[in-house]
């Protein structure tokens, strides 16, 4: 664990990386400002009273839009300055969201606010994607682990940070649409802030590299193509890819049976009491994602990666899964809190083994695709909960397929790495990026 945190002291004395993870975490903040103002006024208005179904259609906004643009914007990550994307698209989300508000203001929450919603999430996971490719331009070798442990962490903190503060905002101001508007305005300035942390970046400081084969516009599909391709002859990485997926799943459910049981069990009649309990599962979420990413860099060493990241999976889905259905606020937080742990820990582990094992002439698409599996899966697994679990959010059914999921997957996880290691990609490289880190760490 001491040897943990050199390397984290060690990390946050890297300029490079200490201005990534500052644009990540200003624009996560905005991020969590942004889910908040939209789950109180889709979600958690007194005028409205959620169903699986429509919890599985207001998440599925949130998440599908990169499944859309998503592929094509890895080329382009891989076409364009990085450092460059990270500036302009979050000036444009910027932008966009001051016209989100606008719809807010006037009362819409049919078509027209989805498609506004969509564009701006759009961008947002092209930022993502972006972020992700980036980190091994500023950190290498075996400290890339604990760069993947602190920068998603960090962020997927700072996104619980906003909406807890959305919340808090929301509620000061009255609630309702003025509530809305109000920490949609507060979104609109971070998102700024973050574009002004990334012009601090050196040009051409992200990458891509200049040997980086550069596709043209009609090139595009054929470049996704290539990318597919070159993930298909990475099994370690498309394995690593495929448990992400199944832990997003596993989320996924356990996302709709978490806002039904606080909206439909907990709260039926106090929507304000069931947003305060949907926040305090959003942050044992995040402590559990913190915990994880705590634990991971010196027990993915120890263990190996992907045997930290299946007994991860396997321990933190089974007892989610053991009280999932309960239906108390202690067992809601007790769920959040280690699925979380689990995910963060699986993420953490993947998205090394990736970084490590893909080209950085094709890292942009890759990370795309794989954002685009992610968002996916989630909303498969939203889908199957909707199908079958009541407005109450009580279901053993899907209980016992979380449980289930958990165990093929790690099984599945350990059986291939027995047949092709992927711990030497994740640990043991001693150069991600051929530069290496651009602040001569």
């Amino acid at each position: 664990m001491a040897d943990d945190v050199v390397n984290w002291q060690t990390l946050l004395g890297v300029r490079g990386f200490r201005l990534l993870l500052s644009t990540r975490l200003a624009g996560q903040f905005g991020d969590g400002l942004l889910q908040a103002s939209l789950a109180t006024y889709v979600l958690f208005s007194p005028e409205r009273q959620p169903s699986a179904i429509k919890v599985a259609i207001a998440f599925s906004i949130l998440l599908l839009p990169y499944s859309f643009i998503g592929p094509f914007a890895g080329v382009f990550i891989d076409r364009w300055p990085r450092r460059t994307i990270l500036i302009l698209a979050n000036l444009i989300r910027a932008v966009l969201v001051i016209g989100l508000a606008s719809i807010v203001a006037v009362g819409r929450d049919d078509a027209v606010l989805a498609i506004a919603v969509l564009v701006v999430l759009g961008v947002n996971r092209f930022i993502l994607a972006a972020l992700s490719a980036s980190l091994p331009h500023v950190v290498s070798g075996r400290e890339l682990v604990t760069a993947n442990a602190i920068a998603p962490t960090a962020g997927t903190m700072a996104s619980v940070l906003g909406g807890l503060t959305g919340v808090l905002v929301n509620d000061a101001v009255g609630g309702g649409t003025r509530g809305s508007i109000c920490v949609l305005v507060g979104a609109i300035g971070i998102y700024v802030v973050a574009s002004a942390i990334a012009s601090r970046l050196a040009p051409g400081q992200l990458g891509p590299d200049d040997t980086t084969t550069r596709d043209s516009v009609r090139g595009i599909a054929s470049g996704m193509v290539d990318g597919l391709r070159h993930l298909r002859e990475r099994r370690p990485a498309a394995r690593a890819i495929g448990l992400v997926m199944i832990h997003r799943v596993v989320f996924g459910i356990a996302l709709a049976m978490t806002v039904l049981q606080a909206r439909g069990t907990l709260h039926p009649n106090d929507p304000t009491a069931a947003l305060g309990a949907l926040t305090l599962a959003t942050g044992a979420a995040g402590a559990g994602a913190f915990i994880g990413a705590i634990l991971t860099p010196g027990l993915s060493r120890r263990l190996g990666t992907v045997r930290w990241a299946a007994l991860a999976l396997v321990t933190g889905v089974s007892i989610g899964a053991l009280v999932v259905s309960i239906g108390t606020l202690a067992t809601l937080l007790l769920n959040a809190a280690f699925v979380g742990f689990a995910g963060q820990a699986v993420k953490v582990c993947s998205d090394t083994i990736v970084q490590a094992d893909i080209d950085d002439d094709r890292r942009g698409r890759v990370f795309a695709l794989y954002d685009v599996a992610v968002n996916v899966s989630i909303v498969t697994g939203l889908t199957m909960c909707a199908l079958v679990t009541p407005a109450s959010g009580r279901s053993v059914a899907m209980a016992i397929v979380m449980a289930i999921l958990g165990i093929l997957g790690s099984a599945w996880a350990l059986w291939g790495d027995k047949r092709d290691p992927a711990k030497s990609y994740a640990i043991d490289v001693d150069a991600v990026s051929a530069d290496g880190p651009s602040d001569g760490h």
